[in-house]
């Protein structure tokens, strides 16, 4: 079964302003590259739904959506917005918010139901990864939680259990804290220590509680953390949860704000961990899943020289096709190179000319290599 991508133009409308960091041109990007390059064809692509009140309330409360319905148009107090979190620098209120973001959740349950009903064994929807969604407020650029939606969906309408792995640069809070009782969904994040970054939650001692004690793992990297740290840091954390906790599927989290050039975190990966993260991914549903595995897409803010080539990674991962090298496809290049105000790249790999050396490269290995060791003792438990 070949692999599905979850898209539609109308994804696009998710949008505070135009000078909001959360841009989702970057998934237009994306899906451009893709196909420019051959990868991606009418075919593999399936248009999403829009999720339903019933659906969304499987995370949300009635009152909250209601509110995001009202912002949406203009019929909430200043208070009411502040209250709800509609009206904060991070997630100010936009026109027609409640359908523009139902259909971003609704884009992850379609993917959902293609693996769930045996359509595909993967799909993608760069669209989703909007973590920091809670039960009853707007947070970190994100209205609703598709992620907390779709393992709640796959719990309540498939009976399955789902391991949540999350290797945004920020900790994936509103996912955790909202099964952080539960022990049907086991959530993994791997994430920029919270002493420096949104939202400062994510300690190694956040482990879940009464039933989903030990359900939640957090392995917080150090800033300035690199390539080969971060990946000894994921894999084996990756591979002794699914060893322990026997999920039926993967739901993986993938921003891309990790890397180097990206303005908003202090984590210094390169394309070497974006092309390896999915394939990894992947292997892993292959082995322990049965395949079945569903990617979403998450921060990442950088649109023009870090995100599409990042995300595309995921999408070639599900295909077996190995990271491309060399230049990117000439009417690619040609479309964008003028809209874009930074130095366009016109690679597939990293060109590392603007890479700074780390201070601390040891100290930080160290550290982070002590957090590991913490976590796989745990599993072994």
């Amino acid at each position: 079964m070949k692999p599905l991508y979850i898209y539609d133009d109308e994804l696009l409308k998710y949008r505070f302003s135009d000078s909001h960091p959360f841009n989702q041109m970057r998934l237009k990007l994306t899906t451009d590259l893709l196909k420019d390059s051959g990868y991606l064809t009418t075919e593999h692509i399936v248009k999403p739904r829009t999720a339903t009140i019933k659906e969304l309330s499987l995370v949300h409360s009635k009152a909250y959506i209601q509110a995001v319905q009202d912002a949406g148009h203009n019929l909430l107090s200043t208070e009411e917005l502040i209250k709800y979190g509609l009206e904060t620098e991070d997630t100010p209120s936009f026109k027609d918010m409640h359908e523009k973001s139902a259909l971003l959740v609704g884009a992850t349950l379609t993917a959902v139901d293609l693996v769930m009903t045996g359509k595909t064994n993967q799909a993608v929807n760069l669209s989703g990864g909007l973590h920091h969604g809670f039960s009853g407020k707007a947070s970190g650029f994100c209205i609703y939680n598709d992620a907390a939606v779709a393992c709640e969906y796959i719990v309540q309408n498939y009976n399955k259990t789902v391991l949540y792995v999350d290797t945004d640069a920020h900790h994936g809070d509103g996912v955790q804290w909202t099964f952080y009782g539960r022990n049907d969904v086991a959530t993994l994040s791997i994430h920029e220590t919270g002493r420096y970054l949104f939202p400062g939650t994510g300690s190694v001692t956040e482990r879940g509680t009464e039933e989903g004690f030990g359900y939640a793992v957090n392995l917080p990297i150090d800033a300035f953390t690199e390539d080969d740290s971060f990946l000894e840091v994921f894999k084996k954390s990756l591979e002794g949860a699914i060893q322990k906790f026997k999920p039926d599927i993967i739901l993986s989290q993938n921003g891309v704000d990790a890397h180097f050039r990206d303005p908003m975190t202090h984590l210094s990966l390169t394309s070497k961990s974006f092309e390896e993260i999915p394939r990894f991914v992947k292997k892993m549903a292959d082995q322990y899943t049965n395949g079945k595995w569903i990617a979403i897409g998450g921060g990442g803010y950088n649109i023009w020289q870090v995100v599409p080539r990042m995300w595309s990674q995921i999408w070639l991962a599900m295909n077996e096709e190995e990271a491309p090298r060399g230049p990117l496809p000439t009417c690619f290049i040609e479309r964008y190179k003028d809209e874009c105000k930074v130095v366009f790249p016109l690679n597939w790999e990293d060109t590392l000319e603007d890479y700074m050396e780390i201070p601390r490269r040891k100290e930080i290995t160290e550290k982070n290599h002590n957090t590991l060791n913490r976590i796989l003792m745990y599993f072994e438990q």
